[in-house]
């Protein structure tokens, strides 16, 4: 979970320092249309040959890729800490809130 997120965060600043929109990001790499999209917000993760042709694309090593940090608000630096320390249970128990919020969010009620 803190591991995509920080995924889909490192490849949009990446993505934006090299200042290219996620469409034609995805059209260079031979993607359809919304590929980088998606993966940014977490609707997919790219397998290993594409994650590795992402790094050529963004002129970084995979190994940069995975160490670069990135800094979270306070409030939401303090949360990823406490989920850290769950179990898979507990993690469970989170992920169906907040897939519970994020659906009313989504759908308005």
């Amino acid at each position: 979970m803190a591991f995509e997120y920080d995924f889909r965060q490192r490849l949009m600043r990446l993505r934006e320092r090299k200042n290219v929109s996620a469409r034609t990001m995805s059209v260079a790499l031979d993607q359809n249309q919304g590929y980088i999209h998606d993966i940014e917000c977490g609707k997919s993760l790219p397998s290993l040959p594409m994650f590795l042709k992402i790094c050529e694309y963004l002129d970084i090593t995979p190994g940069a890729f995975l160490e670069m940090n990135i800094s979270y608000p306070a409030e939401l630096s303090d949360l990823v800490e406490k989920l850290k320390t769950l179990n898979e249970r507990q993690l469970e128990h989170i992920r169906a809130l907040v897939d519970d919020l994020t659906a009313i969010e989504h759908t308005g009620r």
